[in-house]
């Protein structure tokens, strides 16, 4: 009889011993209450407590934490848009009384003030200054936030504006107005690709004229250099060079002929063909020539008498 007693009395015993012990994990803090009333804070570790005595009134993360916070607002140009705040935080390890017993809610507490910084805050900017100016949003924020929750034990480490997403109407007009602004960027250079193009074609063509004209100049010069010096040699064998011109003048008309006669595919039809043609040219350049000569003279005597007189 007396062990069915005593084995009751054993295993409560040990229930006691067993829940005198607990563990605060890392990064923990245990908020430990004796009788209702704040008796000490448990770090990481193993732990011990008066059974039935000391309870376990909660644990809080020392750990960085993150809260988003989704807040519609109106800018200055009367445009609705959502923002998300993305604020990061953890408790203060000398202050976890103050984090645990001042407030029974700090999310709601942290996103109350999140919401009255921010609607403070865009109304007075126009939507393009809240994209350029978002981490100006998120520092008035960070100040806000640091300034009334350092009191409740807790640290605002960092707040970040991650989203800017205004009115579905509105992102399609922002979309059409950056598309038109692109296009008329485009249409500028494509203006001033043509513009280049003209003008770089303007300047080969003037350059190739400039020298398709200093090649027809050289091969006049050289044209006319090997006519001198064909009435040279002509002149040394008693041709005059009358003769002499008439002469080279007939032999590139039959040179012409010549070449012509060589290409198979030639539509050229020369004027006047008939085989009389070199003597008629001959005759009619030597003719020429002599009444040249005569009207020359006649002139050269005319002015002699003049002079004499």
């Amino acid at each position: 009889m007396g062990q069915f007693i005593l084995l009751p009395i054993i295993f409560f015993g040990l229930i006691i011993i067993v829940s005198s012990f607990f563990i605060v994990k890392q990064q923990t803090a245990a908020i430990i209450e004796r009788f209702g009333r704040f008796q000490y804070i448990a770090q990481s570790g193993l732990r011990l407590k008066i059974p039935l005595v000391d309870r376990i009134a909660g644990r809080l993360s020392l750990k960085i934490q993150q809260l988003d916070v989704i807040i519609e607002t109106k800018t200055l140009d009367d445009v609705f848009v959502r923002l998300k705040v993305s604020v990061q935080y953890r408790v203060i390890s000398q202050k976890v009384y103050d984090a645990f017993y001042k407030l029974d809610y700090p999310h709601e507490q942290i996103t109350s003030y999140v919401f009255d910084v921010v609607r403070a805050e865009v109304p007075k900017m126009k939507l393009d200054d809240v994209f350029v100016k978002k981490d100006d949003i998120a520092l008035a924020v960070k100040a806000e936030l640091n300034d009334a929750m350092l009191d409740y034990g807790f640290d605002i480490i960092k707040t970040l504006v991650t989203d800017i997403d205004p009115d579905a109407q509105v992102k399609a007009a922002m979309n059409r107005i950056n598309a038109s602004e692109r296009e008329k960027i485009a249409a500028q250079f494509e203006g001033d690709a043509q513009r280049i193009l003209i003008v770089e074609k303007a300047k080969a063509e003037a350059e190739s004229k400039r020298l398709q004209g200093q090649g027809i100049a050289d091969q006049r010069r050289e044209i006319a250099r090997g006519l001198e010096e064909s009435v040279e040699v002509l002149n040394r064998v008693g041709i005059n060079s009358q003769e002499a011109s008439a002469l080279i003048v007939v032999t590139q008309h039959y040179d012409t002929l010549q070449s012509l006669g060589e290409e198979t595919n030639s539509n050229l039809i020369l004027l006047p063909n008939a085989p009389q043609a070199g003597s008629n040219m001959l005759n009619d350049m030597v003719a020429s020539f002599t009444a040249s000569n005569q009207i020359g003279e006649a002139m050269k005597n005319a002015q002699n008498n003049k002079d004499d007189k």
